[in-house]
């Protein structure tokens, strides 16, 4: 290559990665992998170091990657936050471990092993053991305080735990603390069920959600995502730590002190001790409640770290990176298939999502059929084509989707996509969201879109009734017999004889099951109408706080952010859908079929579980999870999805997983179906 075109590719290279980082660090959307994004980074590295006239301190091999965003407090770092050098290969890994040898003349040196957790990275100050700022990394030098957000996570405390030996070290005055701030696959499943019963685009992984639920500007809404951390690393601590001096001794420091670790960590002597461990960590990650994307390998000693130092540190003002530690990636799961169809959903507020249907495919342990493309500017920026050869991701390890096309095995007959112009379904010219880059149907009539309404509202999380699944709601509006939901309340035996053969024992008890629901529980109700922004919890919510239909919908806008958990974007959804007079006479159409939405039954005064959180995990003999939580709430309960110190039991059957480990690290004390039975008497 002559230093020309080397000159030229540089310079492109530096503006692809620019263009990845700003999409990455600031807007938590990226558009490729790590694995893609690391792979520009380390071309552009390799041709820097070739053609040395070339290089600039602002290149982005010479910096952080910054996150800062508009609305935040700049807060600058004791000590700089720093990026990891990352690694695909065993050979550079090995190679890692040569330069520290070479460097402190020492061949069975002592490393860390500790999974390497995707999410975001956070620094915590506590002053005499009381935490008094949270900052992200930024841009290494400085960041943006996102306290209030971060005091919202449940099992973080807000205090150092003393210690108990008398004769033990003093609180640092003021220390700094690094973690990495995370979403549960659960809870970001949890999230997405609520995106897609409102019909909204679903988020890509638990990284990005995590990264823009951090970022938000109203710490309520933050409060309704469950967001967690893990902390490891030290930063600036004065005076100088006493009680720790190495990698291992600080993780137990960080335990003593009441604080969130990794799940696994690693203590071992030697290169091929390192290799052992990161096959070990390969072969349980999946098994963690997070995402896991490799192992990072630190000198576990504080002092040989000190010797060997930080990249960039002689000949730029910032570090860049720790000589002392590195990241050995895992490679994605990934497969290659051929895009068989693009097919649209239409959800139920309009959104049209385009899918790709595909040559079945095993990837990561499952067999997959479908993957999602997001939205039409992807497909157009992917070039995605029917009949084109792809290479599909599960992203997070749990949505697939299609990274990007095997342009070498593309056909004449692929031709570039055109994204419709109308609704699949009922043809009504397609609408751009402001700003945003969904396509939606506004016909309110549109048959999917009431299709997806109805089924919500029958379905097992909002009124359950019994009998009235997908294939009998389709039948039932393909033959007219109803066109709205109050139309159910509506049926009659004999509307219903001529549609099967088993007729009169069939319509029977589909009528009866209708009929069971007509009094039903408010919250129920409230869920079945799908209110964009509210799920199954923010509906028992609403339902213990207004206590009736009529009281909610003339609840005001303070009314609403007043209730605990509710930011002031799902408050305008509330208010914004009930100002709306056509939802308004859905409402007074049910109340008119006969539908009577009863409030919560308030739990006795000095009841069992007054005030008390549960968490549910595994199968349970002869309790479903609904009937448990009833229970649960009927004593005073509330139940959560993920367990913290605040937890105050966790109700385990068979099966229970992460959530079971993670209460018997933390003492919270564990319960069977015979346990809650005798607590609740």
């Amino acid at each position: 290559m002559s230093p020309n075109e080397a000159h030229s590719r540089i310079t492109a290279l530096r503006s692809e990665v620019a263009h990845h980082d700003e999409r990455y660090y600031r807007q938590a959307k990226p558009e490729i992998s790590d694995f893609d994004y690391d792979r520009i980074k380390r071309e552009l590295a390799k041709l820097e170091a070739r053609f040395p006239q070339f290089a600039s301190q602002e290149s982005s091999t010479r910096r952080v990657g910054d996150d800062r965003s508009e609305g935040f407090v700049r807060v600058k770092h004791r000590l700089a936050m720093t990026t990891l050098d990352n690694t695909y290969d065993e050979t550079e890994l090995r190679e890692f471990h040569a330069r520290l040898v070479k460097a402190l003349g020492v061949e069975e040196l002592a490393y860390t092993v500790e999974p390497k957790i995707d999410g975001v990275a956070v620094s915590l100050t506590y002053e005499n053991g009381k935490l008094t700022r949270a900052v992200t990394r930024g841009d290494g030098e400085e960041g943006d305080d996102v306290t209030a957000n971060v005091r919202t996570i449940r099992e973080l405390p807000h205090a150092l735990k003393p210690a108990e030996d008398l004769l033990a070290p003093p609180l640092p005055e003021v220390i700094e603390i690094r973690g990495e701030i995370f979403l549960r696959d659960e809870e970001f499943r949890r999230i997405n069920q609520i995106q897609e019963d409102a019909g909204e685009a679903l988020y890509a992984n638990p990284r990005n959600l995590a990264a823009g639920t951090l970022k938000q500007l109203d710490s309520k809404l933050v409060a309704t995502r469950c967001l967690e951390i893990v902390l490891y690393g030290l930063g600036a601590c004065e005076p100088a730590p006493t009680g720790f001096d190495s990698q291992s001794s600080f993780q137990a420091q960080l335990r003593a002190w009441g604080l969130p670790v990794v799940e696994k960590f690693w203590a071992v002597r030697g290169i091929n001790a390192v290799w052992a461990s990161i096959g070990e960590l390969d072969a349980m990650r999946r098994g963690f409640a997070y995402a896991t994307d490799g192992a990072v390998v630190k000198l576990d000693q504080f002092s040989q770290q000190t010797v060997v130092g930080y990249r960039g540190a002689g000949q730029a003002a910032r570090k860049l990176s720790p000589r002392w530690a590195c990241a050995y990636k895992f490679a994605p799961d990934r497969a290659e298939t051929r895009i068989n169809a693009i097919s649209l959903q239409v959800g139920r507020t309009g959104a049209v999502t385009p899918v790709a249907e595909l040559e079945p495919v095993l990837l990561a342990g499952t067999t997959v059929k479908r993957a999602t493309l997001h939205n039409a500017d992807e497909i157009a920026r992917k070039d995605v084509r029917v009949g084109d050869t792809v290479l599909v991701e599960k992203a997070g390890e749990i949505i697939p989707a299609v990274i990007e096309v095997v342009m070498a095995k593309r056909t004449p007959e692929c031709v570039a996509y055109v994204f419709p112009t109308e609704c699949p379904v009922c043809a009504t010219p397609l609408v751009r969201e402001e700003g945003g880059v969904k396509w939606m149907c506004p016909n309110p009539e549109c048959p999917e879109k009431v299709r997806r309404k109805i089924e919500h509202f029958a379905s097992k999380a909002s009124l359950d009734i019994d009998g009235l699944g997908e294939e009998v709601v389709d039948l039932l509006l393909t033959r007219g017999l109803i066109k709205i939901i109050p139309d159910i309340f509506r049926l009659k035996i004999e509307d219903l004889l001529p549609l099967k053969k088993s007729g009169e024992v069939w319509a029977g008890n589909l009528v009866n099951g209708i009929a069971a629901r007509r009094t039903t529980d408010l919250w129920r109700v409230i869920h079945g109408l799908g209110i964009p922004q509210v799920g199954a919890a923010s509906a028992k919510d609403l339902a213990r706080r207004f206590r009736s239909l009529d009281a909610l919908a003339s609840a005001s806008l303070n009314d609403l952010v007043q209730i605990e958990g509710f930011g002031e974007k799902t408050a305008e959804a509330v208010r914004t859908w009930f100002s709306n007079e056509t939802n308004r006479v859905l409402v007074a159409d049910l109340q008119a079929a006969g539908v009577v939405p009863t409030p919560p039954v308030e739990a006795a005064a000095g009841a069992v579980l007054a005030g008390k959180t549960v968490v549910l995990t595994g199968t349970l003999p002869t309790l479903s999870r609904e009937e448990a939580t009833a229970l649960i709430e009927a004593a005073g309960g509330k139940v959560s999805g993920s367990v913290s110190r605040k937890t105050h039991y966790v109700l385990a059957g068979e099966e229970a997983g992460a959530k079971l480990e993670k209460a018997k690290t933390l003492g919270v004390p564990v319960l069977d179906e015979a346990g809650l039975k005798a607590l609740l008497g």
